[in-house]
């Protein structure tokens, strides 16, 4: 089962950088664990050309920062939406699924992992509460990525 792991945020902007770090936390243990069967991308935002790069994967995640009232972590299934949002970036998950849906013929289980941030402002450096919230979800995320089908009974808020 093909997976790709794909983080977004500006490392320039404190804990906006968590989904990069993810990535980047992540590839090194797949690395050492032998997971071939994981690819891995980070952006500053996610673009259009994003639906190229998830066509033909089994299940894709992305992960970015989050503002929202969660505890540390939560992971969510994402429906394919056509609706475009401005936002910091500059296209959401749900749009590059739907976009992928309409130009390929396959097209991933997607899900969003939303790590919780505190601090935003422009300077480098993640804040030691995100680090932990990343830490946490790195720890909940392993057992997933070693046995893919249990994604689906693992999504929800931590």
């Amino acid at each position: 089962m093909e997976i790709l792991i794909y983080g977004y945020g500006n490392p320039g902007r404190q804990d906006d950088g968590l989904g990069n770090l993810f990535v980047e936390k992540t590839r090194q243990w797949a690395a050492s664990e032998g997971l071939d069967h994981i690819a891995f991308d980070s952006n500053y935002q996610l673009n259009i050309e994003d639906a190229a790069e998830i066509a033909g994967k089994d299940i894709v995640i992305f992960v970015d920062a989050s503002i929202e009232d969660i505890e540390k972590f939560e992971l969510t299934e994402i429906t394919p939406e056509s609706k475009v949002e401005f936002s910091m970036h500059s296209v959401s998950p749900a749009f590059v699924v739907k976009l992928c849906q309409d130009i390929y013929p396959e097209t991933p289980k997607a899900y969003l992992l939303h790590l919780k941030g505190y601090e935003w402002e422009f300077m480098e450096g993640i804040t030691r509460e995100a680090m932990n919230n990343m830490e946490a979800a790195f720890e909940f995320i392993k057992p997933l990525l070693l046995n893919p089908e249990l994604f689906q009974e693992n999504t929800g808020r931590w």
